[in-house]
């Protein structure tokens, strides 16, 4: 819908459909004669910004219009946007949806009687919360930085960090009530094409309901009905967006969350840190090795422990089975419940510390687990040996948190096949496992690609890696083979 000539039509209009709004701002003007309007939305806009810089450009000198008539609107908008030192945005506001965009952003517009077109003034003054470091992100090295909520704030620091053309950064607004506005950040020189295409694409007829996190993408990104793992990663830290986009890769910003978007993502890239290539090679590649160890713990060892338990008790050491056997005469359950069991109520645990206040909520997991694991012991209804390797299991997934919803429902798969169909059940689970990662692909990148390229049998970065300096000698991508 186009913005009519007529100034009180417009203003008849906005008071209709804002005039009930307390933060709507309507103030009228006149400019050589002709009647105005500033508009914006109080707090969003700087007032004080604004009549600076009307004052600024009242003192300035500015060509005269023809004397002996009185200039119409078109006229003394031309003046304004063109001959004048008026710092207004090149491109004008023409239709309601332009308008709202920019009060929404934080512009303040001016509206002539006699024009159709607005003038848009960059006055912004948005709160935000300010830059810190991400508490669910923890680095020894580095940069302390976080994403804010603010849009322009989180482009503005992956700006400063990487000073090239080659980054480019559109935004968009996406096809939802809140017309929120998103960003797709990538560096033209590493970026595959035909790729940020098709992520662009996507994105723009993407109809989600409600945008408030760039996961809410995910959907329209990789459609599936069942979607055990997902090659994409989330990071707040504008140095490890920084470091993606130099690999070629795809970011995602969304107005109003931290969180950014890193596609395509390999299954090995979960496994690395910023941390990794701040120390020694060997120290780095016994830590990826050791979180490799920790995530297959986490996934493999309860299945395990009851299939030996239950199935292949000769397996096991006689020492230990006699100490097992001792437990769980105690005990009125059997040992697949009792698993079960305690890894739903360390589950549930770990639910309540994360929504509690985070002043209470580390405190409330740690008393929460003490409590309830000596009660059920001191009781009996718990086996000793069977909290102990549902603790360590649940402990191990916190050694790569962004693997942990994969984790826990695989661990949860692979303890059902083994408790219920015993060695059988365990090696169907875990080959269950494999293809639900074998299977997974974005944007033509698999999920689990031979250690980090696939083009190359070993690569320098993978499991292990080799020095910095070593590293650095040859630039990559994602997209293209490593020489």
């Amino acid at each position: 819908m186009q913005l009519s000539e007529h100034l009180e039509t417009n203003l008849a209009a906005l008071n209709a459909r804002l005039g009930s709004s307390a933060d709507f701002y309507a103030k009228r003007i006149e400019l050589y004669h002709i009647r105005g309007a500033i508009l914006l939305f109080d707090g969003m806009a700087s007032l004080e910004s604004l009549w600076a810089l009307l004052l600024d450009a009242a003192s300035r000198q500015t060509p005269p219009l023809r004397l002996g008539a009185l200039p119409s609107g078109e006229q003394v908008y031309e003046l304004l946007s063109r001959h004048s030192a008026l710092p207004a945005e090149s491109s004008p506001v023409e239709n309601w949806d332009d308008l709202m965009q920019r009060l929404t952003a934080g512009m303040a517009v001016l509206l002539l009687d006699g024009s159709a077109k607005g003038l848009a003034f960059s006055v912004q003054s948005l709160k935000f919360r300010s830059v810190e470091e991400p508490s669910g992100e923890g680095d020894l090295r580095g940069s302390r930085e976080g994403f804010s909520d603010l849009l322009r704030v989180n482009l503005s620091l992956l700006r400063r960090l990487i000073r090239t053309e080659a980054l480019v950064m559109e935004v968009q607004q996406a096809d939802c009530a809140m017309k929120t506005e998103y960003a797709v950040c990538y560096c033209k020189d590493k970026a595959s094409p035909a790729a940020v295409e098709q992520v662009k694409e996507t994105l723009r007829r993407a109809k989600p309901q409600l945008l408030l996190d760039s996961s809410y993408f995910l959907p329209w990104l990789f459609p599936c009905r069942v979607r055990t793992a997902s090659p994409v990663s989330y990071t707040e830290r504008p140095a490890v967006a920084s470091a993606k986009l130099c690999e070629g890769k795809i970011v995602v910003l969304v107005n109003g969350s931290p969180s950014a978007m890193v596609l395509p993502t390999l299954f090995g890239e979960n496994f690395e840190c910023l941390d990794d290539y701040a120390q020694p090679a060997f120290f780095a590649s016994f830590l990826r090795l050791l979180k490799y160890g920790s995530f297959y713990l986490s996934i493999f060892l309860p299945g395990v422990f009851v299939c030996l338990a239950v199935y292949l008790p000769e397996l096991l050491p006689p020492q230990l089975l006699f100490k097992i056997e001792a437990a769980e005469r105690a005990t009125p359950f059997p040992l697949f419940g009792e698993m079960v069991l305690v890894i739903l109520l360390l589950e549930i645990i770990r639910e309540a510390g994360l929504r509690m206040p985070q002043t209470l909520g580390h405190s409330v997991s740690l008393v929460a687990a003490l409590i309830i694991g000596d009660a059920a012991i001191a009781t009996g209804l718990l086996s000793t040996p069977v909290i102990l390797i549902a603790a360590v299991a649940s402990i191990a997934v916190f050694v790569v948190p962004s693997l942990y919803e994969m984790a826990t429902a695989f661990r949860f798969l692979v303890l059902l096949a083994a408790g219920l169909a015993g060695p059988v059940g365990l090696v169907c689970a875990a080959l269950v496992v494999l293809l639900a990662l074998a299977q997974v692909s974005a944007l033509g990148v698999p999920y689990c690609a031979p250690m980090r390229f696939p083009q190359t049998a070993l690569s320098p970065d993978g499991v292990t890696r080799r020095t910095y300096r070593t590293l650095s000698a040859h630039p990559f991508s994602i997209w293209q083979k490593r020489r």
